[in-house]
């Protein structure tokens, strides 16, 4: 997979050098290159913003300098079959939430071009323009939160996709039991290692007894407690054709009701 990333801080991801992430570019999984927005700039302060029209506060990243830089790397020109389309991806907390399921589809792209904004954002017609010229553009929000610019959130995108790819783990197994992973998708059980008791609190007994399907069952139950209990909106997603006899047990349990196409609260008297 090759990653462009365009910020006015490309030295924001040296830190992708570490650990996993860099292993991974050491062994060629991915090639990931961070550009400095101002070398397209032709002015002696090399400015990427101005004023906002129609007034009001900050700066907004101009379009001229983008298109530039983004012309160049995304080459449109010279898109065709042979040449699968590069996907433009602006994180923006106006735009709709990044989920895991967009980091699997991501994670299935050959290249991903990243713009990285800052101040009060950059030009709507951006997006606009090369949406129009036929480029895939998506626009995420991490949170319901917002940053000071979209590097902290382009490297979370970025873990959240390229951890995906085959080979970027050292063991494949640990995502398949990940919160938000897969159909039906539940937050993650609890995670306990040794020893079995600390500081008076014990692993749950059921952990180290032995029996892989009580330990099945009682980390299955778990995941959907903590689901219920954090993110019920993801019970409400789930197909209820899909859940076993345990799982409509401990859902009913919890208050929930599984005759329906999804589960649904108990109405309350």
């Amino acid at each position: 997979m090759d990653i462009d990333i365009v910020s006015v801080f490309p030295e924001y991801f040296d830190v992708l050098n570490l650990s996993l992430f860099g292993k991974a570019q050491s062994k060629g999984l991915i090639n990931v290159t961070a550009h400095n927005l101002r070398q397209w700039t032709h002015d002696v302060h090399q400015s990427v913003d101005d004023t906002p029209v129609g007034g009001g506060a900050g700066m907004v990243m101009k379009p001229e300098v983008w298109a530039e830089c983004l012309d160049e790397l995304l080459d449109i020109e010279h898109i065709d079959e042979q040449n699968p389309k590069p996907i433009l991806i602006f994180p923006n907390p106006s735009a709709p939430l990044f989920t895991q399921q967009d980091a699997t589809e991501l994670s299935h792209a050959q290249h991903l071009v990243f713009g990285c904004g800052r101040y009060e954002g950059y030009d709507a017609r951006i997006p606009q323009y090369y949406r129009a010229h036929g480029v895939e553009v998506r626009e995420y929000s991490i949170g319901d939160y917002v940053l000071n610019g979209g590097e902290v959130a382009v490297s979370v995108m970025l873990e959240a996709i390229t951890r995906l790819l085959p080979g970027f783990m050292g063991n494949p197994d640990s995502i398949v039991e990940e919160s938000y992973t897969g159909g039906n998708a539940l937050l993650e059980h609890n995670q306990y290692t040794k020893p079995a008791s600390w500081r008076g609190i014990d692993v749950p007994p059921v952990l180290i007894s032995g029996d892989h399907g009580k330990v099945d069952r009682f980390r299955r139950d778990e995941a959907l407690e903590k689901t219920s209990r954090i993110r019920p909106d993801l019970i409400e997603q789930l197909d209820c054709r899909a859940l076993d006899k345990a799982d409509r047990k401990t859902l009913m349990a919890l208050g929930w009701e599984v005759s329906g196409d999804h589960p649904r609260r108990h109405s309350s008297n």
